[in-house]
């Protein structure tokens, strides 16, 4: 099992944290990882996008002029392709771009992409974090403390104070046990734990 720092808000080391293998040791599978991505990408777009054919395009049902004698090429048209205000060649048309993966693999991927982050030593375990009051400058010094710029903060709970003060820093979001995502771990450099965090993560997952 591997041995992670804990650190307080001071950035001060404070003790060590044992990491279960069977959620932060496995070997990662980087296609299932690549999936997992992908899917949360595709099921987030909306999907709506819609141009209109020659066939739905209104206007354009007589003849611009005959077929032979003008010396003009010969058109059907004005609402082809080739005419200003005509149809579009193979218009998109609106679909559902989603699908599903198995909950074996996204909860394999999810492991994967965790172990990958302890790997690169770009996992941070900190005792707790509380404030008594929303302010954006105290986590910012939270995060100086720690040494850590663009970071995805996991908290056990949903705790206001922490969730707000991260709110309207750039590059720094925060997530709960049970709403983190593999593209949102790798999206940020740093994943920063509690040690409840931990805990819960691993309750679900080992």
């Amino acid at each position: 099992m591997a041995n992670v720092s804990v650190y307080n808000m001071e950035g001060n080391e404070v003790g060590t944290i044992e990491l279960n293998d069977a959620v932060f040791g496995v070997e990662v599978n980087g296609h299932l990882v690549h999936q997992a991505v992908v899917q949360q990408l595709a099921n987030n777009r909306q999907g709506t996008q819609k141009a209109k054919t020659r066939s739905e395009v209104r206007g354009g049902g007589s003849k611009p002029w005959r077929q032979k004698g003008t010396g003009h090429a010969r058109q059907g048209s004005t609402r082809s392709p080739q005419w200003t205000g005509g149809g579009v060649v193979f218009a998109p048309t609106p679909r559902d771009y989603t699908f599903k993966m198995n909950k074996k693999e996204k909860r394999a991927a999810l492991k994967s992409a965790l172990t990958s982050k302890v790997q690169n030593n770009n996992l941070v375990v900190v005792d707790e974090l509380k404030f008594d009051e929303i302010k954006t400058k105290n986590m910012k010094a939270v995060l100086d403390n720690l040494k850590v710029t663009k970071a995805l903060i996991v908290l056990d709970n949903n705790d206001v104070n922490v969730v707000k003060s991260a709110s309207n820093l750039a590059n720094v979001a925060t997530a709960s046990t049970s709403t983190i995502n593999v593209y949102d771990i790798l999206k940020y450099n740093t994943v920063v734990l509690t040690k409840a965090a931990v805990a819960s993560i691993e309750e679900v997952y080992a």
